[in-house]
């Protein structure tokens, strides 16, 4: 990435908020989708719910940045 001119990091490396917003992301993931809706059968169906929980948080989740509304209402 360095060689391409782009940041490897959004904030100092090793700073505290470094990485906090990826880890409340992946927090979230693992304790709505990974550990409640286990145990898995299949990478395939790991895949298919990541997706799924995806599209929801991207479209369907209401975000406190925009107001608590979700990104489809914003629009």
């Amino acid at each position: 990435m360095a060689e391409a001119g782009i940041d490897t990091s959004v904030g100092n490396v090793g700073g505290s908020y470094d990485n906090a917003l990826a880890e409340s992301i992946i927090g979230l993931f693992k304790t709505k989708v990974i550990n409640f809706l286990g145990p898995w059968k299949s990478v395939g169906q790991v895949a298919w719910e990541t997706l799924k929980w995806v599209d929801w948080s991207n479209t369907d989740r209401p975000h406190s940045a925009i107001g608590y509304v979700t990104p489809k209402k914003a629009a």
